[in-house]
């Protein structure tokens, strides 16, 4: 069975490096199990966007991301596309929590069409036919109709589309508050305490406890 605090994480080929990265470290800063799969447009992201050249060897990237983000906490197991005997793969082994951060409009496409063509994929669908927690992050703009039907699909099949648009009421004051912000939003969604952010309404006062709702 696997960890209660386990849970699967995609980087794809969208824009938002920073978002994956951020993500990632706070989840293994909290003691989760996380199972990354990365596209292979993903890699070609990371390396533009942060220079980040991620090896296609799971055991080397995650050597890689280990020292990229100076984190050693939790567990990080990177898997290939082809790893179909991985718990993620498998509706009686994979985590409940799946987050897609960031999301291509192709990856969405593929999840929302129930492909499966790659582990990615098939951990998506897995996650979704136990009805689990899926959460999207796409960066695209503008979204053309195919996009927005898209998201419908996958929406009323369950997943949640979180969009990388952060807001700007709490003054960011660097592109790492900005990140911080949208991340912290999927942390609130996922149940994982933080203190990324001030919190609305709270007079300043940041909460560290993720939201009930």
């Amino acid at each position: 069975m696997p960890k209660v605090n386990s849970i699967s994480l995609a980087w794809t080929g969208a824009s938002g490096a920073p978002y994956g990265l951020k993500l990632l470290k706070c989840l293994l800063e909290a003691d989760y199990r996380v199972f990354l799969m990365i596209s292979s447009a993903a890699r070609v992201v990371f390396a533009t966007e942060e220079g980040l050249k991620l090896s296609a060897d799971g055991t080397k990237a995650e050597a890689q991301i280990r020292s990229f983000l100076g984190c050693d906490a939790g567990e990080l197991v990177v898997l290939g596309k082809d790893e179909w005997f991985s718990p993620p793969a498998s509706g009686s082994a994979a985590p409940k929590q799946m987050v897609i951060c960031p999301c291509s409009t192709g990856t969405l496409a593929a999840v929302a069409t129930g492909m499966s063509n790659n582990l990615l994929e098939r951990a998506a669908d897995v996650v979704l036919k136990e009805r689990g927690q899926l959460i999207l992050v796409p960066r695209e703009t503008p979204f053309n109709a195919i996009h927005l039907e898209h998201m419908l699909k996958v929406t009323q099949l369950g997943a949640v589309i979180l969009p990388a648009a952060p807001g700007f009421y709490h003054h960011p004051k660097s592109v790492q508050d900005l990140v911080d912000f949208l991340v912290a939003r999927i942390l609130d969604h996922l149940g994982v305490a933080h203190s990324l952010t001030k919190r609305w309404g709270y007079g300043g006062e940041g909460a560290t406890q993720a939201s009930d709702n």
